[in-house]
């Protein structure tokens, strides 16, 4: 027998994707608080742009995609180019919460959803076919279907490579990188071959001496990056999680853009890249034909995962590490239906997040049999 739930779902994380899920779940009918409860761990509006590097600025972000219902220029003043992304987005993101009355409840960490009936790991209850999300502060939270929307910030990935531990210098992930200036008169090595690892290349290089290291040869795209280009490459993604794979990246499959910024820095010889090294040694690098170089920071742009720990009393991977989606859009879990992932896989981008929140927010509601009133 199913008992009552506190809410009928829980979105965790209100970034890109869960502000968007909330949107188009208020557009449907639902309530917040009473239908439905937003959660977010951090302490304000604004997702992870909140903790991005001070130099990040809108003329040298990547691109900000407006949430649905609310533009991002709105919230901008005139001269905005040369404004912190992480002061920015964040203002946009408090204020589309306040006009849509998403009531977001924060700080709250989301620290294990159970599911009675399957979670050994799990104190003892009854099994009430509802899910269990156990939040500090401390409650518990029944909830009939929930929406992941944590992202991938709070993952950074860092490869290990024979000595790291020996390394007597500074290892950083782009997660904890602030400013270029922390590094002047030391050799740094940039490990990685996004975007991220572009930006963070271009600013290091010219206060310091660099070496740019990628596992995979990069692939710069001239032109603008058409529409059919980026279909293409979210569609190679989520056949991925389609089959239970582990997702990828999108950029390992669209390649880098050679914009203005890619080049100067090529002009300036700073885009030599290197193989990945063998080996780290206290002072430095040990190259697999046996050289060396000397560094004293390793900076590792290596991406992120998907922030999915909380999940795992509900065994949701496959033997091959992946979870594999279904959906229109690739964003519910195959094994549990009550489930959806946004920031997982295809809906990893921003604009892929939007169109993934009206999506969860639609089949959720349906496959619950939760009455809406308005279409969306």
């Amino acid at each position: 027998m199913t008992a009552t739930p506190d809410v009928d779902i829980l979105v965790i994380g209100a970034g890109q994707a869960g502000l968007s899920v909330g949107y188009h779940l208020r557009r449907l009918g639902l309530r917040p608080e009473r239908d439905f409860l937003l959660v977010d761990h951090s302490p304000a509006p604004g997702g992870a742009w909140q903790f991005r590097w001070p130099s990040l600025t809108l003329s040298t972000v990547n691109h900000v995609h407006d949430l649905p219902g609310m533009s991002f220029e709105e919230t901008l003043e005139p001269g905005s180019e040369n404004v912190q992304a992480a002061t920015a987005v964040p203002r946009y993101f408090d204020r589309y919460e306040q006009r849509f009355d998403l009531r977001v409840r924060r700080p709250v960490t989301v620290t294990v959803v159970c599911d009675r009936a399957t979670a050994a790991t799990c104190p003892n209850q009854e099994v009430d076919g509802l899910l269990h999300a156990e939040l500090e502060p401390a409650d518990t939270l029944r909830v009939r279907g929930l929406v992941n929307a944590t992202g991938t910030w709070d993952k950074p990935f860092i490869p290990y490579y024979r000595g790291t531990e020996t390394f007597a210098g500074r290892q950083l992930h782009a997660h904890d990188y602030r400013t270029a200036a922390d590094f002047a008169g030391k050799h740094v090595v940039v490990v990685g071959g996004g975007i991220t690892a572009i930006q963070l290349l271009d600013e290091i290089s010219q206060v310091t001496t660099t070496t740019w290291v990628t596992r995979r040869e990069p692939v710069f795209r001239r032109g603008q990056f058409a529409p059919e280009d980026g279909r293409a490459a979210v569609a190679i993604v989520e056949d991925r999680v389609r089959r239970g794979l582990p997702p990828g990246s999108v950029v390992s499959v669209t390649g880098l853009r050679e914009d203005a910024r890619v080049k100067a820095m090529q002009a300036r010889g700073v885009l030599d890249r290197h193989p990945m090294f063998e080996s780290i040694e206290p002072d430095g690098i040990r190259w697999a034909d046996g050289t060396f170089q000397r560094a004293e920071v390793i900076l590792w742009a290596t991406g992120f995962r998907s922030a999915l720990d909380h999940l795992a009393p509900l065994r949701l991977r496959g033997p091959g590490g992946g979870i594999t989606m279904s959906g229109r859009l690739a964003t519910q879990v195959d094994a549990d239906p009550r489930i959806y992932l946004i920031g997982y896989g295809p809906s990893a981008s921003t604009i892929g997040a939007n169109r993934a929140g009206r999506a969860a927010a639609v089949e959720l509601t349906s496959y619950l049999g939760i009455p809406t009133h308005t279409a969306v």
